[in-house]
């Protein structure tokens, strides 16, 4: 046992030897995401090759492999630790299929590719990013492939969702997203009917951008932030990133005429930072210090935006504190207003600024583009027209230029195909833990009211945060909620409220 204990000993060591690598990587992306100089990209993109290249080889040399052999049969190890190898031979396994040669192109391609797609964004000029986004397709086919994905007309995007949310292939998805939008489109046409809720206050007056960061600040810091272990900044799309256990990055971005935007974005990746910074200790720099998937770490997202952020409750507590920043520009707005102003459904061209009964239609309509370019019954080329004829059919709009629709998401340029799904799943998700949540804690409302996060905060780490990767996704809703995945609590949840906003 004392060999296996060494064993196990070192393998921990090179497994954070790796983490580091990776997370020093991470820095390099959050630099080029929010102050790169536009000329410094295709040094980053070789930076970034060189360094993956270094984690990659870290995790899938001779040594690892003759490490885990002697731990084939490791005997009596604590359920920590028995977590710890599980998750770690599935990342070896899958790295171990892919050449370091071929790790550093990836890199190298997501690099020049995310350059590329800004640049076209701002162009709202598809033309100059479709080359690298059929490379980035490519070299995301030829993984899923070497990963063992083939036999199915669905094999490879069910390898790169299975990155995401392990265990849920295409069909699965399907099965729970065409449902969810009979429901969900079904909604909308009964709100559409009726006379949308009054607004002009929250996009006419323009609200200071400075008033807006340093309230997003507050309100961040009231929620329970820790600004000693993470920070806020800007950049051309919100994300969050983890650099180290002590180091998590937010970034938000603000418009002057649209002042949730920013506000919105900011409490949504707050829910992704609470879920890193929430992570047991005893993981720190390990495989298991992460997300169990990303469909969990949206719903806590989007738990915290949404559930959370739109409810009446929640602004009982912080609207007369958002008056004091925008006196002028809410003068005579009363709360009943400010809340049903705050979620009226109205379809948006934009993604992140969807209402809540819309958003997961974009969702469904990316998942099903993504799903036709890995079956190869869509072209790289035609996409912006399947794009635009697909939201007329599911939103009713048509995007004007390539900005407003076919470039308005980063996630291709990343190679991240299979990542859009995890948004919707989010929501599925988050309503299945909220109804635990206050069925746990039915003073949640007046605890919102008051603004104490408290006993929210200690249910969601104790329950979600803590586990890190030790629980997988359908594990920890089965231990959480005693159910599977199912969209009826978030189905139950957005008619519920919808009907009574809307008077339907």
């Amino acid at each position: 046992m004392a060999d296996k204990t060494k064993a196990l000993a070192k393998l921990h060591s090179l497994d954070t030897e790796r983490m580091h690598l990776e997370r020093a990587a991470a820095v390099l992306r959050w630099d080029q995401e929010t102050c790169l100089p536009a000329k410094g990209v295709e040094d980053r993109a070789e930076q970034l090759a060189l360094i993956e290249g270094f984690a990659h080889e870290k995790l899938v040399n001779p040594e690892t492999e003759g490490l885990l052999g002697e731990l084939e049969d490791a005997g009596d190890l604590s359920a920590q630790e028995e977590d710890f190898l599980r998750v770690f031979r599935r990342d070896f396994r899958r790295a171990q299929r892919l050449s370091p040669e071929f790790v550093r192109e990836c890199a190298r391609a997501e690099g020049l590719s995310q350059a590329a797609w800004v640049e076209a964004r701002k162009n709202s000029d598809f033309a100059v990013f479709a080359p690298h986004l059929e490379k980035m397709i490519a070299l995301a086919r030829k993984k899923s492939e070497y990963w063992g994905w083939a036999g199915t007309a669905d094999s490879p995007y069910d390898g790169l969702l299975d990155i995401y949310e392990p265990g849920l292939g295409a069909a699965d998805m399907a099965g729970v997203f065409y449902p969810l939008r009979e429901r969900l489109s079904a909604l909308l046409e009964k709100i559409s009917a009726k006379a949308p809720a009054l607004g002009a206050f929250l996009t006419g007056p323009q609200y200071d951008v400075q008033r807006q960061d340093a309230f997003c600040r507050e309100l961040l810091g009231g929620l329970g932030f820790d600004f000693t272990r993470s920070r806020l900044d800007l950049s051309a799309h919100p994300f969050t990133t983890t650099l180290g256990f002590n180091d998590v990055r937010i970034t938000t971005r603000y418009a002057a005429a649209e002042p949730l935007s920013g506000l919105f974005s900011v409490i949504h990746e707050g829910g992704h930072g609470f879920y890193e910074l929430g992570i047991d200790p005893a993981l720190r720099s390990s495989c298991l210090a992460e997300g169990t998937s990303m469909g969990i770490h949206e719903s806590q997202s989007r738990l915290w935006e949404n559930v959370i952020g739109r409810s009446r409750a929640f602004w009982e507590g912080w609207f007369p504190r958002f008056k004091e920043y925008f006196p002028q520009q809410l003068s005579g707005v009363g709360l009943d207003s400010f809340y049903r102003a705050m979620n009226r459904v109205s379809p948006s061209l934009i993604r992140v600024e969807a209402d809540e009964v819309s958003y997961s239609l974009h969702i469904i309509l990316r998942f099903e583009l993504e799903r036709r370019l890995f079956q190869g019954t869509l072209a790289v080329q035609d996409l912006p027209g399947a794009w635009n004829r697909a939201m007329e059919e599911y939103l009713g709009l048509r995007p004007a230029c390539d900005a407003q629709g076919i470039l308005q998401d980063v996630h291709w340029s990343m190679g991240a195909f299979g990542y859009f799904p995890s948004y919707a799943l989010g929501n599925l998700y988050g309503l299945q833990f909220w109804e635990k949540l206050r069925e746990c804690l039915p003073d949640t409302d007046a605890a919102l009211g008051r603004r104490d996060y408290a006993a929210i905060h200690r249910w969601l780490g104790e329950n979600i945060y803590r586990w890190g990767r030790r629980l997988e996704p359908s594990r920890l809703l089965l231990k959480i909620t005693g159910k599977e995945l199912s969209a009826e609590p978030f189905l139950r949840y957005i008619e519920r409220k919808y009907t009574e906003l809307y008077e339907l």
